[in-house]
């Protein structure tokens, strides 16, 4: 932040001069971010068309239908096991130059994918949504860079604004689902060649970033510690505890939720209108998330996000209409972005600039574990207990989230050096 220095001339009559301190991003924050919410929405768009989608195609096409979300799942698990070699990557050549593999990365899944469903097989596809899921590993780090790019006070909106990226992706995923789904030889190749244009467009975009505060921060010269006591500290652990619940309950959900519809009768076409409403839940809130948790403090946020998923789970339990499956996904994702957002301002607070790379390789590593736990075990739960026992097994996982806040705020509260959430 720069301070913005007015006068205040109303008592220029007493000789009273007035400086007033008026907080000012700088223009090149604003850039930097924009650069990066216009890559996140082209990332988040072919994601969300992924979401949509590769279950449908995964039922169509597997062996075994209880195989039918293994491709998603194998996804998030190869963003799990990208996100530290992505890491190293950009901590040697840069944000940028990884930020570009990610994207070539996506734009080679869409021509797997492509080729896959013209063939029918299910491997192949399997093995382009696990580049789909290498993307997502560098793409994960779009936020990351908008938060080290940021001055203090603009960190938390800056992490948001690069998350709202994904509103764009509400609308144009689940749309260039439903309007691809007949082009061509069969049904979503044409879909998945959009995600190879997603691609390049990113290239293009990545290529005009500036990342200088990076450079600064690289050459700082501050003493790294530890991985072992970074990740030791109580605000890292709950950073980690609150976005992989949020992440990991959020995914299990969603994963499940075209195939569930289709068994209580629902079309394609109302899947793919509540997965595009579910996403804007996710997304649109994070115009005023970063507000949010600077007025009332992080963790009150991310207990909000905990409690709104839990409300979700009780529309779920009360039927499976358009509308309970409607009205649910949107306060899933709405309880998802508060959680998302809440955990990775919490965890700008437990590294030094240079230790960034490796904390957040650490971060996200563990939320894409579990993530990935959560993908593997949706398909199973669904063809064997239904959509009830998935709604059901993220509730104990909620309720121990909202313990571990209420003790690291409790905590944080007694230690004069620990992080204060309202601090911000």
């Amino acid at each position: 932040m720069r301070p913005d220095k007015r006068i205040d001339r109303t008592n220029w009559s007493d000789k009273v001069i007035v400086i007033q301190e008026t907080p000012v991003i700088a223009k090149t924050e604003k850039t930097t971010v924009l650069l990066l919410a216009s890559a996140q929405a082209l990332f988040q768009t072919a994601a969300v068309m992924v979401m949509t989608i590769s279950a449908l195609v995964g039922f169509a096409l597997a062996p075994n239908k209880a195989l039918a979300t293994l491709p998603i799942a194998l996804m998030t698990l190869s963003t799990a096991a990208m996100m530290i070699p992505a890491a190293l990557l950009m901590r040697r050549y840069g944000r940028k130059a990884g930020f570009i593999t990610g994207a070539v990365f996506g734009s080679i899944a869409g021509l797997l994918a492509a080729s896959a469903v013209v063939a029918g097989s299910f491997w192949v596809f399997v093995a382009a949504n696990m580049l789909v899921g290498a993307y997502q590993a560098f793409a994960q780090y779009y936020r990351f860079a908008a938060a080290d790019a940021a001055s203090a006070d603009f960190k938390s909106r800056a992490v948001s604004w690069v998350i709202a990226g994904g509103v764009v992706a509400a609308v144009a995923g689940p749309n260039i689902a439903r309007f691809t789904e007949g082009i061509g030889p069969a049904p979503f190749a044409a879909s998945f060649l959009a995600m190879t244009a997603l691609g390049l467009a990113a290239i293009a975009i990545i290529s005009r970033l500036s990342l200088a505060r990076e450079a600064a921060a690289d050459s700082a010269g501050v003493a790294e510690r530890p991985l072992r006591e970074i990740a030791r500290q109580p605000v890292f652990l709950t950073a980690v505890a609150i976005s992989a619940v949020g992440f990991a309950v959020m995914i299990m959900v969603m994963t499940a939720t075209p195939l569930a519809m289709r068994h209580h009768g629902h079309d394609t076409g109302s899947a793919a209108t509540v997965i595009q409403w579910h996403v804007l839940g996710m997304f649109v809130p994070s115009f005023f998330t970063g507000n949010l948790i600077r007025r009332f403090g992080v963790l009150r946020i991310a207990s909000a996000g905990a409690l709104i998923i839990i409300a979700h789970i009780g529309i779920a339990l009360s039927g499976a209409a358009f509308l309970h499956f409607l009205s649910g996904l949107i306060l899933l994702g709405i309880g998802w972005n508060f959680l998302f957002i809440a955990g990775t301002t919490l965890l700008t607070d437990a590294y030094r600039p240079s230790e960034r790379f490796k904390a957040q390789a650490t971060h996200d590593f563990v939320m894409f574990g579990a993530v990935a736990t959560a993908s593997f075990s949706s398909g199973a739960l669904l063809d064997a207990f239904g959509w009830t026992a998935v709604n059901l097994a993220a509730l104990p996982f909620l309720v121990l989230i909202l313990v571990a806040i209420a003790g690291y705020g409790i905590a944080s509260r007694r230690a004069p050096l620990a992080h204060r959430s309202n601090a911000r």
